[in-house]
C-alpha cells in the first residue's frame, strides 16, 4: 500500500507539478550542456504567460524534428512566421525571445524585438552566413512564442519552423540538478 501511494504521488508530481528533462543537443550551449538535467515547472504557465528570456520545454510544430518545415512560404531574409498546424511528439528546450504581437527580425543572431536589439551576453554567437541575419520583420501571431537556442549558429529553432502556440509549451526550466558541478537555479 505504501509503495503504491509513493508511486502514485511521484507520478502525480511529474504529471502536474515538476518534471525532469535531459538536454539532448548543443542548441542551448553554453547555458545548458548536452546531458545536463533540468527541472521544469509544469504548472506555472497555467497562471501566467511565458516571458522573454524564459527557458522552456515544449512540443515544436510537426516538421521541426525532421527537416525544419515552415508552415507558410518564407521570403528571403525572413524567419518562419507560421508553424505547421500540428505539434510534434518530441520535446525541445529553447529560450523565449519574442511573444504574441511582437515584431521580430534577427541581426547577427540576436533578436530585434519591436525595434530593440536584445543584449545577450550569454549566447554563443553566430558564425558568418546561415540564418544569423534575417532582416525582414515578421509579427508573432496571437498566443504564440518565438524560440531560439542560445547556441545561435547550431540551433534548429523558430527561425526555421515558426513560433510555438502557448498550448504546446510544457513548462519553464527553473533549475538544474545534474551534473553536480552545475546544480543551481536559473
Amino acid at each position: 500500500m505504501i509503495v503504491a501511494l509513493a508511486l502514485g504521488l511521484a507520478l502525480g508530481i511529474q504529471a502536474f507539478i515538476v518534471k525532469p528533462y535531459q538536454i539532448p543537443s548543443e542548441s542551448m550551449e553554453p547555458t545548458l550542456d548536452v546531458g545536463q538535467r533540468v527541472l521544469v515547472s509544469r504548472f506555472l504557465y497555467r497562471f501566467t504567460d511565458p516571458e522573454i528570456g524564459d527557458i522552456v520545454v515544449f512540443h515544436p510544430p510537426r516538421g521541426a524534428e525532421s527537416g525544419n518545415q515552415c508552415g507558410a512560404p518564407r521570403q528571403a531574409g525572413e524567419a518562419c512566421a507560421e508553424p505547421t498546424p500540428e505539434e510534434a511528439k518530441v520535446n525541445f528546450i529553447k529560450r523565449v525571445v519574442a511573444g504574441p504581437g511582437d515584431r521580430l527580425r534577427i541581426e547577427d543572431g540576436h533578436p530585434v524585438v519591436n525595434g530593440v536589439k536584445a543584449q545577450e551576453d550569454f549566447i554563443t554567437p553566430c558564425k558568418p552566413g546561415g540564418e544569423c541575419n534575417l532582416p525582414q520583420e515578421i509579427t508573432i501571431p496571437p498566443d504564440h512564442y518565438f524560440m531560439m537556442g542560445d547556441n545561435r549558429g547550431e540551433s534548429d529553432d523558430s527561425r526555421f519552423w515558426g513560433p510555438v502556440p502557448k498550448d504546446w509549451i510544457i513548462g519553464e526550466a527553473f533549475a538544474t540538478y545534474w551534473p553536480p558541478d552545475r546544480v543551481g537555479i536559473f
